[in-house]
């Protein structure tokens, strides 16, 4: 299985990045969909008929499909590497991973809402909710790559630094749409 390594390593990478383009994707259609909410008729309908189409053809083709093979190929690199799961830095990605999972599967509860008309967030909260992926994978990227999980106070201050900029940008874009609604 060693002579595998690599091959199931790069599967790993490829999965792990066309997931994240689904949990990317995915909150901007609940943007979209919950803002063609309030769209008199018979926009309102042409355009949640489209985007519960492409929220399903996302979520089932591209974003569960990737998730699971991205989680299977890490099972298989830690079944020929079992000795990461050693290692602190691991522990810390895998509760990271952990994390990304209930993201998935909170984003599943929203696909399976909003196919059912069930509008129960703002496109506000949306916009905020999408950047948590982006958090996540900033996160086990810089974890991955530094391989330190001792050195807590920098990469929590990081995170920190990042989810304020996040915000700040979800801000200005916001005042940016109020005086250019086709920005």
């Amino acid at each position: 299985m060693d002579e595998y390594y690599l091959y199931i390593k790069s599967l790993h990478l490829i999965f792990v990045i066309t997931w994240f383009a689904g949990l990317f994707y995915i909150p901007r259609l609940f943007i979209y969909h919950i803002e063609a909410s309030f769209k008199p008729s018979p926009e309102k309908e042409i355009l949640i008929t489209q985007f519960k189409l492409m929220t399903k053809r996302l979520w089932y083709i591209i974003t569960w499909p990737s998730a699971v093979l991205a989680v299977l190929f890490a099972v298989l690199l830690l079944i020929i590497n079992p000795s990461f799961l050693q290692l602190p830095w691991m522990h810390v990605k895998l509760g990271f991973v952990f994390l990304l999972i209930l993201y998935h599967l909170k984003n599943h509860q929203i696909v399976n809402q909003l196919q059912k008309d069930q509008i129960r967030y703002s496109s506000k909260f949306m916009r905020i909710w999408n950047e948590a992926s982006t958090l996540i994978l900033f996160s086990v990227v810089f974890l991955v790559i530094v391989r330190n999980a001792i050195n807590w106070i920098y990469g929590v201050l990081g995170i920190f630094a990042l989810a304020l900029l996040l915000m700040l940008g979800i801000k200005l874009y916001k005042r940016i749409r109020t005086k250019n609604p086709n920005a």
